[in-house]
């Protein structure tokens, strides 16, 4: 119970972390969303609303013994609640048809009671004996007149209702000289709140509702199963770790008009790309037990698109600069893309092969990027009617097991597993399932489903790859810059000899 407590706690931070994050990040939009919402105020207030002006007259209270009809009334003139029920009385008279449709003769107005009895208010001043009629009109002459008629017409309704008391003229109307509405400034700083309110509730709502994975954290908050490595966009260069060698290649590739090494390792990628590959190399390696001679290693992902082929072939060409003999077989039958990737043919590949119109040896090709380190590919072969039953057939599962005995790596690309079953059938056959999560394109429903069908028919899960990472990009970008002469450039006197620094060891 008390775990469970402190796992709540503690995605509760996190999910108030990520929030606070969004917030910040969008800080720029809300502050945007003030300023337009403080300037949409201020053109609404200028153009669209009428100015009201404000004109006032001040009564001072009579307290003295009164009666109304038949009751009397005995009032102290020390009695300031007392005073404040005369004035709630002289308000009611003040508003009472007979009174304003003699305002509205005295003055001259072309008003209607209902008119008029919305223009005027009245109160005390501050809980005294001195009550204040205030006239609001959007002509602040019209606003005085009305105001003076009251001061002439309310001391003789009183005086006639009430006796023995009266309501004297402390201070008549004036013609106001500024609207008393609306308030610009203050409108101004109410649309700024609003503006900036009503967007950071946007960005809240939205970042609580967006399933979409962002982060790492999102990652673990639905799984279980670690992050292994973070793998930034690989063609996004930071010229850190690309020798001389490898950016002749890359050049010449460019100038060949050929873009299927676009991404794959020893190729035209960047630093942290080729770092955060060799680090889930290594993860990996410590992920079988001794008994396990050629692990085989199926790579999915929950949707198409979020680069499990190409983290695939960068695998397989990684474990291949351990020196080791390392075999791709392209298990996706319906949208294969690795023939095109390495520049190697289509068919026949393992299609031919489980329908019988090739033989094993024939689907063998050598992919290479560069010079060094091949790396045995099986491609798709052509698409066939019914991949889920190649793959289900018990000749696939015989090949792989006699493969093992010839490979130290064995690299499954599976299928999208939430597109299509294949997946789940082919990972039967693999020691452990690599899941590929492309950040700000996958959603956490779909991982967990993925997981799940994975989950259900017993396969293990190593872990997941976070791709096209920004974050692995910005954690990286110190240490090559730090590093980037160390480690990558040749040294003077090494330019001078036109020495290639990869030859160094």
């Amino acid at each position: 119970m008390k775990e469970n407590t402190n796992q709540n706690n503690e995605m509760a931070q996190i999910d108030l972390m990520r929030i606070g994050k969004a917030v910040w990040k969008r800080a720029w939009l809300i502050c945007l969303s003030a300023v337009a919402g403080a300037v949409a105020a201020l053109l609404i207030t200028i153009y669209m609303i009428t100015p009201m002006y404000n004109s006032s007259a001040l009564f001072y209270v009579n307290n003295g013994s009164v009666s109304v009809g038949d009751a009397a009334l005995s009032i102290s003139s020390s009695s300031l609640s007392a005073a404040q029920k005369l004035v709630d009385t002289y308000i009611v008279i003040l508003k009472s048809r007979a009174c304003l449709n003699d305002v509205i003769d005295y003055a001259g107005l072309d008003r209607s009671y209902d008119e008029l009895v919305g223009m005027i208010s009245a109160e005390s001043v501050n809980s005294t004996e001195v009550f204040k009629v205030v006239v609001t009109s959007p002509d602040p002459a019209e606003a005085k007149t009305i105001a003076n008629a009251v001061a002439y017409i309310l001391p003789k309704q009183i005086s006639t209702i009430i006796e023995g008391s009266s309501a004297k003229i402390v201070d008549y109307a004036v013609v106001p000289s500024s609207p008393s509405s609306p308030n610009v400034r203050r409108n101004a700083v109410l649309g700024f709140l609003a503006g900036a309110l009503l967007m950071g509730a946007i960005v809240v709502v939205w970042e609580i509702f967006n399933t979409t994975v962002r982060s790492e954290e999102d990652i673990t908050q639905c799984s279980a199963y670690p992050v292994l490595a973070a793998v930034p966009n690989m063609n996004a260069h930071s010229g850190g770790a690309r020798t001389a060698r490898s950016r002749s290649r890359g050049a010449h590739a460019k100038k060949k008009g050929n873009s299927s090494e676009e991404g794959l390792l020893l190729g035209n990628v960047s630093f942290a790309a080729s770092e955060a590959y060799k680090l889930l190399r290594t993860k990996l390696q410590f992920s079988f037990v001794d008994e396990i001679t050629c692990p085989v290693i199926g790579v999915s992902s929950a949707l198409a698109g979020e680069g499990k082929s190409l983290s695939s072939v960068n695998l397989a060409f990684s474990l291949a600069q351990l020196d080791k003999k390392v075999l791709l077989v392209e298990c996706d039958l319906r949208q294969p893309t690795i023939a095109e990737k390495l520049s190697v043919r289509k068919t026949p590949g393992l299609s031919d092969y489980l329908t019988g119109q090739s033989e094993l040896e024939d689907i063998f090709q050598l992919g290479k990027i560069g010079e060094e380190n091949p790396v045995h590919v099986i491609t798709s072969g052509r698409v066939p009617p019914n991949p889920i039953e190649l793959l289900s057939a018990t000749k696939m599962s015989k090949m792989i097991g006699a493969l093992r005995e010839a490979y130290d790596y064995i690299i499954l690309d599976l299928p999208p597993v939430g597109e299509v079953s294949d997946a789940i059938v082919a990972s039967k056959m693999t020691d452990g399932v690599l899941l590929v999560v492309r950040q700000d394109y996958c959603n956490t429903v779909a991982l967990r489903n993925a997981i799940g069908q994975f989950e259900f028919v017993g396969s293990k899960i190593l872990g997941t790859v976070f791709n096209f990472s920004r974050e692995q990009k910005n954690a990286y970008g110190y240490y090559s810059k730090r590093y980037r002469y160390k480690y990558a450039y040749p040294h003077p006197q090494e330019r001078a000899g036109d020495q290639d620094p990869s030859d160094q060891s």
